[in-house]
């Protein structure tokens, strides 16, 4: 099963501008060239070490990379006089590169800036030791080139479990997270909800800049949860696990009685948990939907209970063909 009018984009490239104003703080980079190249456009999530290319050899240069000078790159221009260093310099130049990055707080000649300047390349400087950089620039880019879907529903962390509420417009999805948020659990986003997927089979909810922690109740408006029921109310992003389908109760359609029948449904190509939960007047949705996410994580430490009933029945089956009576003598209960 797929889920309906789900809105896939995929960011194409982000400007080398962007990138030093996301992680000019974290990553205390410093521009060595002023803003000198902030508008090229960084169009690849990998990253490139380019010591074969400054030795001459650019047979295999992935120049369309961010490139990353560290202590192998900077001892080798080192050893060479400042001349060889500048030809070195010029033979990557002459690529289109998006921008180079200076780790461990190395020096490089003030020539070699000025031709970078000259070519409108930016050069960065960081303090941070190459292995450890390149960690959080590559997790900074596969977040931003990362596919990312737009769901209609309501994200909720119920016991710690990510739970996504869908269905149709208006059957009560804000309502029923609100009813949870009052019982405790945390709310994620409300009606639009921004899911990434990150790496292999991981799937990332968060709301939008925009709408954030507000919620539209109708009959009421617009509520914000978080000045309502306070800091602990809410959460920026949780992993997405489940996903409960609210419908109308209907007479012709088969719901699963026992549990032993696992439906999944796709999500940017990942599979979840999907649960088609029919309401109608009187039941307690909140409730099941705890009781949801309690099963879930029974489930995830190696208890099922729908296993666990099937077993038990067969045994009473086996049992009842010896002979043995369903319900053993119990000893002075008169109650």
């Amino acid at each position: 099963m797929t889920l309906e009018n789900i809105k896939e984009t995929r960011k194409q490239s982000i400007s080398v501008g962007l990138l030093y104003d996301a992680l000019r703080v974290r990553l205390r980079l410093s521009a060595l060239n002023g803003d000198a190249g902030f508008e090229r456009e960084v169009r690849d999530k990998n990253l490139h070490r380019p010591g074969l290319a400054l030795a001459g050899y650019v047979e295999l240069f992935t120049y369309d990379r961010v490139q990353i000078f560290g202590n192998t790159e900077i001892r080798y221009l080192n050893h060479l006089t400042l001349q060889e260093r500048i030809r070195a310099f010029q033979t990557i130049l002459q690529f289109d590169l998006p921008c180079i990055v200076i780790t461990n707080d190395n020096k490089i000649d003030s020539e070699l800036v000025q031709i970078a300047t000259e070519r409108k390349i930016s050069v960065l400087q960081t303090p941070f030791e190459t292995t450890k950089f390149v960690y959080f620039l590559s997790d900074y880019l596969d977040d931003q080139f990362a596919t990312q879907a737009a769901v209609h529903g309501s994200f909720i962390d119920v016991y710690g479990i990510g739970l996504l509420l869908t269905g149709r417009s208006g059957i009560g999805k804000s309502e029923i997270a609100l009813d949870l948020v009052e019982r405790g659990h945390r709310l994620v986003a409300d009606d639009v909800v921004l899911v990434t997927r990150k790496g292999e089979g991981i799937l990332m909810g968060a709301g939008s800049d925009m709408v954030k922690h507000f919620m539209e109740i109708r009959g009421l408006g617009l509520i914000d949860i978080r000045s309502i029921f306070g800091i602990r109310s809410i959460r920026f992003q949780k992993r997405v696990e489940i996903i409960v389908e609210l419908e109308e109760w209907r007479q012709d359609r088969e719901y699963t009685r026992t549990g032993l029948d696992h439906e999944n449904i796709g999500l940017l190509d990942v599979d979840l948990p999907h649960i088609r939960l029919p309401i109608f007047p009187g039941k307690n949705i909140t409730v099941i939907v705890e009781v949801i996410a309690l099963d879930y994580l029974l489930k995830h430490y190696g208890y099922d209970a729908a296993k666990e009933f099937s077993k038990r029945l067969d045994l009473a089956i086996a049992d009842r063909s010896k002979g043995k009576r369903a319900i053993d003598y119990f000893e002075h209960d008169f109650e």
